[in-house]
């Protein structure tokens, strides 16, 4: 059996990549909220990591590079799906150089390349979300254009899988980032988190067709990322200290969470799931 392959945004993480941070970098040119305490934002990400270890994931890590600040956030240069991995190409600037580097480090794991976007394709993984086994939801945003989701409809329909796309709002205008898993997190197969207040209606609509129960994320836990959870498993998620009434609505719900500090990695605008990249579901 293949050690790589995601189709789901729940199924057990067995296997996922992070990169720790570089400490030689323009963060404020990235548009990270500065200053940044460096040593701390080490030390939040090692222990992230640990956490990750902990509750059974394989952690493959990948070494730091310099000035990429945003480099530490694998979960948007590259897509995983069950054939192998696709090389993307993002539309912001200071992450032009991290597609290749991702995908080339992914093949050198294991992890066949099946695809790669060109021209003037732009998309983020972040924009990209299973919505169930066989449809990928991809959110229509400044990251991600027409071209790119045009581009991936055949890569995706070779591994039987269909695309909806959903149209994100200006909100704080292209120069801030607004993924479509900005707006939503899976909990379990059953349970989303949203943040409904920026939510495409038709991505509602969508989770209402499928049966799927959505929790409203608290209003006052938007801006320090509650909506961003990470589900190691059904039902068992990592999201940042510094939300809970996040925490203790999923809780309430029968939801298994575990925090970690985040204070230097939230400065990137960049939660649990964006500083993983997902190998193997």
């Amino acid at each position: 059996m293949n050690d790589y392959g995601v189709r789901s945004m729940v199924a057990p993480l067995t296997r996922v990549a992070v990169r720790a941070p570089s400490l030689r970098g323009d963060y404020a040119e990235a548009h990270w909220v500065t200053p940044v305490d460096g040593e701390l934002l080490l030390q939040q990400h090692r222990e992230f990591v640990e956490l990750l270890r902990k509750l059974h994931c394989e952690v493959e890590e990948l070494a730091p590079v310099d000035d990429m600040p945003d480099a530490c956030f694998t979960y948007d240069p590259a897509f995983i799906i069950p054939s192998g991995v696709i090389e993307l190409r993002g539309a912001k600037v200071v992450r032009a150089g991290e597609p290749p580097l991702l995908a080339a480090e992914l093949h050198a794991l294991g992890v066949p390349v099946v695809g790669k976007l060109t021209g003037t394709a732009t998309a983020d993984g972040g924009d990209m979300y299973w919505l169930d086994d066989n449809t990928l939801a991809i959110g229509r945003s400044y990251r991600t254009n027409v071209e790119a989701i045009e581009q991936l409809r055949p890569i995706m329909a070779a591994d039987g899988i269909a695309i909806e796309t959903f149209d994100l709002p200006h909100d704080l205008g292209p120069e801030y980032c607004l993924h479509l898993m900005s707006v939503i997190s899976a909990v379990r197969a059953d349970l989303v988190l949203v943040y409904a207040r920026l939510a495409p209606v038709a991505l509602m609509q969508a989770l209402q067709r499928r049966g799927i129960e959505i929790l409203s994320l608290p209003e006052d836990n938007y801006l320090s990322l509650g909506c961003n959870v990470l589900a190691v498993s059904p039902g068992v998620v990592v999201m940042a200290t510094g939300n809970d009434a996040t925490a203790a609505l999923l809780r309430q719900h029968g939801v298994e969470v575990h925090l970690y500090e985040a204070s230097e990695i939230n400065k990137g605008e960049g939660g649990p799931t964006c500083l993983t990249r997902p190998i193997k579901r």
